[in-house]
């Protein structure tokens, strides 16, 4: 090549690396031309002259490319002008779209979270106040600090699956501050968002209400699933009984193709009466249910049909009972063929599947268990039977029932029996043995043993008491069998006749013969022939076996009492007693109730005897001094008569003593007759009367006397009568004070007569009232009246002996009222005796029989 066309085009080169390929092709033509066209910088080598041809060429080629380079450059420079107007326009345009963005987001409370990578920084923006008071964006996605454990957790872990597999989710929440929000998150473009929004008026309620349709939604599918999985018939009809929806089952039981077909074919299981029938039923709003036969699959089934009307119509489901009714007649011939065997038996026997179904049951098992027959025919599974019974208390009871449950359930999937002992809250006991079936399930007996454990029980029971109690008695016993020998033996038999003593150990005496029991305890008797006579009643012959009894001193001046019983088995019972002490203490009883039997009469024949004594020379001195008194011997001055009247009181008083002693006294031996009439009533408490007016008028005292007008006559003993009313009324007249009243009352009350005696005193002390009829007892602290204390002891012998009773009711400073009930017709009843009688008592006022003035005696008071 010419070396000026080098340098030239090498110039060119440098051109274009400086400003650019498009002008490096004009700078090399215009190098190239000749004359004024050509550059003046830069300035190439000068060509050479014999290059005009090849130069011409070449810058013809030059001229070519320049041109259609800068074509290309005019229409590139176009495009990327037309190109910078679209970025511009769109630069425009999105940033148009980010204000609406912004201001979307401003419009409402929200908070959004974008994700442009799983591991890239998230960007958050909107109201953080919404879910925190700080405001550190990343507090948003610290879920714990505004939301519930559980519910955090469960949002973690969607956010997780959204940024790591792009699942979408959508949840209403309730921060810890119980503000509603809703968060939803999508994948975006690539990029994973989450917008948490607040919720709150018809948006909340919307949310609700899609909450729920969805809820209602998925509850359809799934009910639609639980039917399609249904092997029994569905389907839905219309309000004009047109078919709209079925199951598969319902398509393979009319043999359709599938649900599809057989809906737009209407093809029906059902007759029409039966459909009519159904469909009066949905007009009705009426549950139509029926057994009636279809043709299922090409075969006549039973079918029981239910059809339900709804809004939209009804629904119906058909349920084949040909198999059960299959199964069921098996059944009946199987349980037809055991109930004609286990139903003879005492055992109850209860069969179950292996679902654990009950299959068969005999009526010993229920009656066993007290099941109703209608509960068992429905074929109830084995838990439903333990709860059942377990309800009504019928199962042993169990501290862990479940276990329990469990533990028995669990023999379904044994391999051998076992056997258990169940005690039942009734006291029952049952042997229960639960037997493993070849084809499954299991096989129950129940065997009741209760009353085989109740008489072991009971024996082994008594067999310990006897034991026990042989062990804890006093008295020596030893059974001996049939063939003479020792069987049984108590300790106290041992010590009564100090077997050990002589260097035998109790132990080996059992099996001992009599002969050999003998020897041993012969030693202790003066005559050992006793239990030669002993030894015959043991193993003697006798043609009655009867009870004989035997008293044995020894030589150590101890005594037993023997008593040999037969036994039913032949054996025979010896009972030892050591009665020492009882018969030492019986001899010294019976010398002490002698020498008391003695004194008693002693005492009664002294009390008689004084008693008798003194009344005569008493009697005497009241009859003297009457005389004195009456002037019948000579004229008494006023001290003299003063003195003499004192001394006629007070023998009057003693009189009077010395006769109630003596009526105790009669009473007491058992002598007191009563002497029975027919007595006016309101004449004896007149009499009665009549006797105490002079004291009454010396007292200052009013007596009230009060007979109703049916009080009539009664049978009883006058004298003992009026002496009763006496001492009540004079003991009355001596606790009272003057100016007061005194009642005598006396009325009718069935076959009764009720006195009643009151007074206005100072009344008696509820802590006395009881030893108001105790013999000699006074109070000394009340009143200057004072008296022996027997008055109120006669009322009550005199009252009991007519048969009736006396009670006494006081007020202190109020008075008292005592109360005598007689029967109408007394009839003599026998006193207590002394013995029972109180020992101490307070007494009424005695007057002497004559009716004169006396002192009264003293009553029991406060």
């Amino acid at each position: 090549m010419n070396p000026k066309w080098r340098q030239t085009i090498s110039g060119g080169l440098e051109w274009c690396g400086t400003f650019g390929p498009a002008t490096a092709f004009p700078v090399i033509a215009l190098s190239l031309m000749p004359g004024e066209f050509a550059l003046a910088a830069p300035t190439f080598p000068e060509m050479p002259d014999n290059s005009g041809a090849a130069g011409i060429s070449a810058f013809a080629a030059l001229i070519i490319i320049t041109a259609v380079t800068a074509l290309l450059h005019l229409t590139g420079r176009q495009r990327w002008l037309k190109r910078e107007a679209q970025l511009s326009d769109d630069l425009v345009d999105a940033r148009a779209r980010l204000d609406r963005a912004q201001l979307f987001l401003a419009a409402e409370r929200q908070i959004c979270v974008t994700w442009n990578g799983a591991q890239s920084e998230p960007d958050i923006e909107g109201d953080l106040t919404l879910v925190t008071d700080a405001l550190t964006p990343r507090r948003v996605l610290g879920f714990g600090t505004w939301l519930a454990p559980d519910i955090a957790k469960q949002v973690e872990q969607s956010v997780d699956r959204l940024r790591q597999r792009g699942e979408t989710f959508r949840m209403p929440i309730t921060s810890i501050h119980q503000r509603c929000l809703e968060i939803e998150g999508r994948a975006v473009g690539g990029r994973a968002v989450m917008r948490i929004r607040d919720v709150s008026g018809d948006r909340l309620e919307l949310t609700r209400l899609g909450e729920r349709h969805g809820k209602a939604l998925m509850e359809i599918d799934g009910m639609r699933a639980l039917l399609d999985a249904v092997p029994d018939p569905v389907w839905m009809r219309d309000v004009e009984g047109r078919l709209t929806w079925a199951n598969p089952a319902y398509a393979q039981a009319v043999e359709a193709k599938d649900v599809q077909v057989a809906i737009e074919g209407s093809t029906e299981l059902l007759d029409q009466p039966a459909r009519d029938q159904a469909r009066q039923a949905c007009k009705n709003q009426e549950i139509w249910r029926a057994r009636l036969p279809a043709v299922v699959k090409g075969e006549r089934h039973l079918l029981e049909v239910i059809d339900v009307p709804s809004a939209l119509g009804s629904t119906a489901m058909a349920r084949d009972l040909s198999e059960i009714m299959e199964m069921r007649s098996d059944l009946e011939r199987q349980m037809q063929a055991h109930e004609r065997t286990l139903d003879q038996l005492s055992t109850a026997v209860a069969i179950f599947d292996r679902k654990r179904r009950l299959l068969f049951h005999n009526s010993a098992y229920r009656q066993l268990w007290s099941l109703e027959p209608a509960f068992l025919e429905q074929n109830p599974l084995d838990t439903e039977i333990l709860d059942h019974l377990r309800a009504a208390h019928r199962l042993p009871e169990q501290a862990d029932f479940r276990s329990w449950k469990q533990s028995l359930l669990a023999h379904y999937q044994a391999v051998e029996s076992t056997g258990q002992v169940w005690h039942l809250p009734d006291g029952r006991t049952l042997r229960t043995v639960i037997s493993p079936n070849p084809q499954g399930g299991v096989t129950y007996l129940f065997d009741n043993v209760t009353e085989r454990f109740e008489l072991e029980t009971r024996y082994n029971g008594l067999i310990r008491a006897q034991g026990e109690t042989l062990d804890t008695l006093h008295e020596g016993v030893a059974v001996f069998g049939a063939d003479g020998r020792l069987k049984l033996f108590n300790p106290a038999f041992v010590r009564i006749w100090q077997i050990e003593d002589e260097g035998i150990d109790a132990a080996k005496l059992e099996n001992l013969h009599i002969d050999q029991i003998a020897k041993i305890c012969g030693k202790l008797l003066p005559n050992p022939a006793v239990w030669a006579s002993i030894r015959s009643l043991v193993s003697g012959l006798h043609d009655a076996r009867d009870v004989t009894k035997i008293r044995l001193e020894r030589r150590d001046d101890s005594i037993l009492d023997l008593s040999a019983a037969p036994l039913s088995d032949g054996a025979t019972l010896l009972i030892f007693s050591d009665v020492t002490a009882a018969t030492n203490f019986e001899r010294a009883l019976m010398e002490r109730n002698q020498a008391l039997v003695d004194a008693q009469r002693l005492r009664n024949d002294f009390v008689h005897h004084v008693s008798y004594e003194l009344r005569s020379p008493l009697t005497n001195i009241i009859g003297f001094t009457q005389l004195l008194s009456d002037g019948a011997v000579g004229a008494l001055n006023a001290k003299q008569s003063e003195y003499v009247g004192y001394v006629m009181k007070s023998s009057a008083t003693l009189l009077a003593i010395i006769n109630d002693i003596l009526d105790l006294a009669t009473i007491d031996m058992d002598r007191v007759e009563l002497s029975l009439e027919d007595i006016d009533i309101r004449a004896v408490m007149d009499s009665v009367a009549m006797g105490v007016r002079e004291w009454l008028t010396h007292s200052n005292i009013a007596l009230n006397v009060v007979a109703m007008d049916d009080v009539g006559h009664m049978v009883a003993d006058g004298k003992r009568l009026r002496q009763i009313l006496f001492n009540l009324v004079s003991n009355a007249i001596g606790f009272s004070q003057p100016g007061q009243t005194i009642s005598m009352a006396a009325l009718k009350r069935g076959e009764e007569i009720v006195f009643k005696v009151s007074d206005q005193g100072v009344g008696i002390a509820p802590e006395m009232l009881d030893k108001v009829f105790d013999r000699f007892h006074t109070d000394k602290g009340i009143t200057s009246h004072r008296g022996v204390g027997l008055g109120l002891s006669i009322v009550r012998a005199f009252v009991e002996l007519h048969g009736g009773r006396v009670s006494v009711e006081s007020v202190v400073n109020e008075g008292t009222v005592v109360t005598c009930i007689l029967p109408i017709e007394a009839r003599a009843a026998k006193v207590v005796r002394p013995d029972t009688l109180p020992q101490n008592g307070a007494s009424l006022p005695a007057v002497a029989a004559r009716g004169k003035l006396e002192a009264p005696a003293a009553r029991k008071a406060p």
